[in-house]
């Protein structure tokens, strides 16, 4: 059973429904159970306070606690957050529900809200991106969730602010900017009205930072396992690019990266380092000095790539008939889409190694020099710009067969001219359709981006020979036909489904694409 966003009653106590809701929370609160971490908040009537479950505190008196399923509702109802357990830091949910109009129109308006916070449409933006009026986007929210658009836009921005603010030694200047204030003033006067601190207030208040050295934490919901997803990374790693580490004592990622920090801007290059914790459902991630400006996106793009706002729970309750030992696997995302899309076509119709080959050559020979402080990352993955440009010949040298060759030119120059947008917030329907409409990229790689880069959760690449085998479908006539039709019970997880079924299986094909 797929279970819809939860409603706002106005009075919880006096709806049984809620009341029995708020009874289970209640007790996970008191477990301080790390499955439920960003599933509800709980606001202490007595103190004005609201606290993930996870908090250290004394449990509250029953009483005195009200439940809210995000953040932003807490906020509305006039609780602050907590300095300790940090609400900032929770893993974000969002409701996967496919029952209703509504539902599906608040998932897809969250889904951009939640996406790099200082790119966030405002509410004309973004009503006009759903295709909706903004009186109806309102009510919708208002609906479901008690607070208005920029309401939640508003609690998502002050606390990505106040994380900066307690993590990093960033100047209060850059925070404002990077959280997606347009001015210092402004946030000024946002933070204090909503906190009751001033931002340097707050900074004296925090816990000590790490030696100076930017590191924020990257909280998850158990199980994650972490051997699994580092694994499927380290089969497909360029080198210089990319480094897995999945030694007893470090699980590591380490990568070069590129960021676009907003139009008309030059992109930055930098670092990261991600280093899942063993003792703790957290992960800590290092950025270089380069990428300070946009590290609330890089946090969004790092989360999104380790798929750490997945829920087990509800995702197991769906696939767990059909894929019981799966529940920890989560989809791996990426850090790029544009880097994804262009490994997905020099992978079709070869196996993981040899696509791993030519995305190694097409570094190499286009990859842009970059100084870290690790001899194994010293490139980037070639700008859209460079293989726009790139010759058939030049390609061609490299061992790229004329098909892809031209697969990889358009995709590039669709990229580079902003006609084809790769990330979390976009449009799967009409990406997906863009990326058919380009030559040499069928159904299966488009899904396989969607899966990946776009990060939506109910892709389904059907013609998957992996898919076909863990089914029993092979050697039997229209097996993709048959795979959908097995794939409906497994809505709105089914790229949760693939990924089970292909770790039941032999390591899976790179995406497979006629056209």
């Amino acid at each position: 059973m797929i279970c819809p966003m939860p409603r706002l009653a106005a009075h919880p106590s006096d709806d049984p429904q809620q009341r029995a809701l708020d009874d289970g929370r209640y007790l996970a609160l008191a477990a301080r159970d790390a499955r439920f971490d960003g599933r509800f908040f709980t606001g202490v009537t007595s103190t004005g306070i609201y606290c993930r479950p996870v908090c250290g505190v004394r449990t509250p008196r029953r009483e005195n606690c009200r439940f809210f399923a995000l953040a932003a509702q807490a906020e509305a109802a006039g609780f602050r957050p907590c300095l300790r357990c940090r609400p900032e830091l929770a893993p974000r949910h969002l409701p996967w529900s496919t029952q209703d109009a509504p539902d599906i129109l608040l998932r897809e308006a969250l889904r951009l809200l939640d996406g790099e916070t200082s790119g966030a449409p405002g509410l004309s933006g973004l009503a006009a991106r759903l295709g909706v009026s903004d009186r109806h986007l309102r009510r919708v929210f208002e609906t479901a969730l008690g607070v208005s658009p920029l309401q939640y836009l508003q609690t998502r921005r002050l606390l990505t602010a106040k994380q900066l603010l307690t993590d990093t030694d960033l100047p209060v200047t850059q925070v404002a900017l990077a959280s997606g204030f347009g001015s210092v003033r402004r946030f000024n006067a946002a933070f204090s009205g909503h906190y009751g601190l001033n931002p340097t207030q707050l900074r004296q208040r925090g816990p000590a930072r790490m030696g100076g050295a930017v590191t924020v934490r990257l909280p998850w919901r158990p199980p994650l396992d972490v051997a699994a997803l580092l694994r499927f990374f380290a089969q497909r790693q360029i080198h210089a690019v990319e480094h897995i580490e999945a030694a007893p004592g470090r699980q590591a990622l380490r990568r070069t990266v590129r960021m676009a920090p907003g139009a008309g801007r030059e992109p930055i290059a930098g670092w990261l380092d991600v280093a899942f914790d063993p003792a703790r459902p957290v992960a800590w991630l290092r950025v270089s000095d380069q990428l300070h400006p946009v590290l609330p996106q890089v946090i969004a793009r790092v989360r999104g790539m380790l798929d750490l706002d997945a829920d087990p729970q509800a995702i197991h309750a769906v696939l767990g008939g059909d894929f019981p030992a799966g529940e920890g696997l989560r989809v791996p995302g990426v850090f790029d889409g544009f880097e994804l899309a262009v490994r997905a076509v020099l992978g079709q119709q070869i196996t993981v190694a040899a696509a791993r080959t030519l995305a190694q050559r097409l570094v190499e020979r286009f990859g842009e020099p970059l100084s870290t402080p690790w001899p194994e990352l010293s490139r980037l993955f070639p700008a859209p710009a460079v293989l726009a440009a790139a010759e058939g010949e030049a390609l061609g040298s490299l061992g790229i067969v004329r098909q892809r060759q031209a697969a990889i030119v358009a995709l590039s120059r669709a990229v580079q001219t902003g006609q084809l947008q790769l990330h979390a917030g976009a449009d799967v329907a009409e990406t997906t359709a863009a990326l058919c409409a380009l030559p040499g990229i069928g159904d299966w790689t488009a899904q396989y981006i969607a899966m990946r880069a776009l990060r939506w959760p109910d892709a389904f690449p059907a013609g998957d020979v992996a898919i076909h085998a863990a089914l029993g479908l092979r050697g039997q006539p229209r097996p993709a036909q048959a795979a959908a039709a097995r794939a409906e019970a497994w809505r709105p997880w089914r790229s949760y489904a693939v990924v089970r079924a292909w770790a039941a299986g032999s390591p899976p094909p790179e995406p497979l694409s006629k056209k």
